[in-house]
């Protein structure tokens, strides 16, 4: 029975914060209600209220207090009515203290655009029922001192409640504005890596089923069938890889698409029929994983739209560095005929558009356009950054420097 009781002690606190959370506004109300009637009715009641108009009904009084605290409760909406109704509770009852209340509330709220102005009435009211009060020193210049007070100190409190919750508000836009941006950019960055693996997966695995329908010969079939397995075992691994990345803290690619694996990706181009000339220039170590991994999926793409759109033709594919730059292209010479299989690749548009924010991330540029051969060009330069900004690097056992340090 205990044991219970303890456990329902944190479900019942956990409710009552949800519903102060939820009803804030109407906590806040019930309190200010509470307030001013526990100060202005017991003061009619104990006949210590006075009017400027002589002796008027206890009844008439404590109706008066309570439409001024109805017209509190609409402060929101509109102030013209809390400000009237103070001022008639102020002359009929001798309570000064609601005014206190509609002077803070028209700056906080921001219902009253020349709130200086406004505040006049109630000063001059405030400083008549002070000067005639029974309680009072009968100095006229005091009188209007405490008004000013008043009704000016809590305005002046009210504007910077104003401007606190203004900017409270500007800070919270901003927060959610930068994570939709910080969730569009990952949505974006799993797009690309999803292009990259599958499609290129996919592209020679369909390229390969091309040649086994066409091959006569059985070690053939059983070479490229044996192909598509690896490829797609590659591929599951990748993305098994990616999921993994995905869900840890850091953002290292896979480890297989690495700049140090581009030579495979060649030498999968051949398996499929493509004639490629590799020109390999690129350090073993010391270059930036992102630039690696950019590298990789610049060659990935270009070898990818060269299947598609002429895999007949000569591509050459160049990697090297100049003048503190990595320079990728992939080029077709232009003679490779139609696609055989274009029919069945369907063009996404995604992949170039990819390939180009992904080079752009690491301040490089992405290059694509027609040879004067009449063949195709994708040139990607990528700036390599300076030794302290360059988190992690590729080194030749295949894992990055920041995680084997």
């Amino acid at each position: 029975m205990r044991e219970q009781n303890v456990i329902a002690l944190p479900r019942a606190a956990s409710r009552v914060r949800g519903f102060a959370a939820t009803h804030r506004q109407l906590i806040g109300d019930a309190l200010l209600v509470i307030a001013i009637l526990s100060f202005t009715v017991p003061t009619t009641v104990l006949d210590l209220s006075f009017s400027l108009f002589g002796p008027i009904p206890d009844w008439i009084e404590i109706l008066v207090e309570v439409i001024t605290v109805g017209t509190l409760l609409i402060r929101r909406r509109t102030a013209l009515p809390m400000i009237i109704s103070t001022v008639v509770c102020a002359v009929l009852t001798g309570q000064i203290v609601p005014m206190a209340f509609a002077a803070y509330s028209m700056t906080a709220e921001n219902k009253v655009r020349h709130w200086q102005l406004v505040g006049i009435p109630l000063v001059v009211a405030g400083a008549l029922v002070d000067f005639v009060s029974p309680g009072t020193d009968n100095f006229l210049y005091l009188c209007v001192i405490r008004a000013l007070t008043l009704v000016y100190l809590p305005a002046l409190v009210g504007t910077w409640v104003r401007g606190y919750r203004g900017m409270i508000g500007e800070l919270r836009a901003g927060v959610r504005e930068r994570e939709r941006q910080a969730a569009s950019l990952e949505r974006r960055k799993i797009a690309r890596e999803l292009h990259d693996t599958v499609t290129h997966a996919v592209t020679t695995m369909v390229l390969n089923a091309g040649i086994i329908q066409t091959s006569r010969e059985f070690d053939e079939v059983a070479r490229v069938a044996a192909s598509i397995e690896d490829k797609g075992v590659q591929a599951l691994a990748e993305l098994r890889e990616l999921l993994t990345v995905l869900r840890r803290e850091d953002d290292r690619p896979p480890a297989a698409t690495r700049a140090r694996s581009i030579p495979h990706l060649v030498e999968e181009a051949d398996a499929t029929g493509m004639r490629v000339d590799l020109q390999y220039d690129l350090p073993e170590a010391g270059l930036p994983t992102q630039v690696g991994h950019a590298c990789y999926r610049v060659v990935q793409e270009g070898l990818n739209n060269v299947r598609k759109h002429a895999p007949c033709s000569d591509v050459r594919v160049v990697c090297e560095t100049c003048d503190d730059v990595v320079k990728i292209s992939v080029v077709n010479g232009g003679d490779g005929g139609p696609p055989a299989l274009g029919f069945r690749l369907p063009n996404s548009g995604h992949g170039l558009a990819g390939l180009a924010e992904r080079v752009a991330l690491l301040n490089g540029r992405l290059d694509i356009g027609p040879t004067a051969e009449g063949g195709f060009e994708l040139t990607a330069r990528i700036p390599l950054p300076d030794e302290g900004a360059a988190s992690a690097l590729e080194t030749p056992g295949g894992e990055s420097a920041a995680a084997g340090a």
